[in-house]
């Protein structure tokens, strides 16, 4: 009963649906002023709910004691992707303001070196924060690939779907869902597709210019995804898996720091 009582009292309810109202008056404020059409909100009115849901669900099972700053620098970065999301369907019907869509998507990107250090400052780094703002990065990548369907063409979708095909990958192939070491070069590589992206949308490259750069994005992010298939294919029958193999890395690390500080008469 006592158990129950703590699933249920938990205080991040208030942010989410804070949250989804936020983005329901975006929507209703870019109906009135660049004309949103119905496709475009009943699109984002979707986004808003499905956003809800998963993350009140994820929030339940992960346990997690409250909502915390960095997490509602996420939400914030959700709600002007779910802006982004419904100017890109909207695109389908008219031309759709770029301007208004390249600033969403451009504060979605700054914001996403916001969160981090927020969760780092506060001692409030946690799984479930990092996988949110992985996820919301993942689909605002999608979005912005959709977008640039039309004047670049279908292949520029491989960018959005790669992430997604790696995750259903390991549903089949476990081994490809084990821990990965950190990889400062893996971060800059996933922060320059968005960059990329969004200056391909903003119209201000001509056409070539504009494909060079995300087939040169595109392929930085293969490699990337190859290389982390690569090292997780490597340790897949080491004992105790890639997860093992990191922390291994880390403890490794640690020792090698304790003894720089110990020093030479150790």
């Amino acid at each position: 009963m006592a158990v129950q009582e703590r699933y249920d009292t938990r205080p991040f309810g208030p942010d989410i649906t804070a949250g989804t109202g936020v983005q329901l008056l975006m929507l209703e404020a870019l109906r009135r002023v660049v004309g949103l059409s119905t496709a475009g909100w009943l699109t984002g009115c979707v986004f808003a709910v499905a956003t809800w849901v998963v993350l009140t669900v994820a929030l339940r099972r992960s346990w997690t004691p409250s909502f915390g700053m960095a997490n509602r620098v996420t939400l914030a970065r959700t709600i002007l992707v779910g802006g982004v999301t419904a100017l890109v369907a909207d695109s389908f019907e008219r031309r759709t303001p770029v301007a208004v869509l390249v600033a969403l998507a451009a504060v979605a990107l700054v914001l996403d070196a916001v969160d981090g250090q927020v969760a780092r400052r506060t001692g409030t780094v946690t799984p479930l924060g990092a996988r949110f703002d992985m996820e919301v990065d993942a689909f605002l990548i999608l979005v912005l690939c959709v977008y640039l369907v039309e004047p670049l063409g279908p292949w520029v979708l491989c960018i959005g779907l790669m992430r997604y095909v790696f995750v259903a990958a390991s549903w089949v192939w476990p081994w490809l869902s084990g821990a990965l070491p950190h990889s400062m070069a893996r971060k800059t590589v996933a922060a320059l597709q968005g960059v990329v992206l969004v200056v391909a949308g903003a119209g201000v490259l001509p056409h070539p210019a504009a494909a060079l750069a995300v087939s040169a994005a595109l392929a930085l992010l293969v490699w990337s995804f190859g290389r982390d298939v690569g090292w997780l294919w490597r340790v897949r029958a080491l004992a105790g898996g890639p997860a093992a193999v990191a922390d291994r890395d880390r403890a490794e690390a640690s020792l090698a720091a304790m003894s720089r500080r110990a020093g030479p008469d150790r």
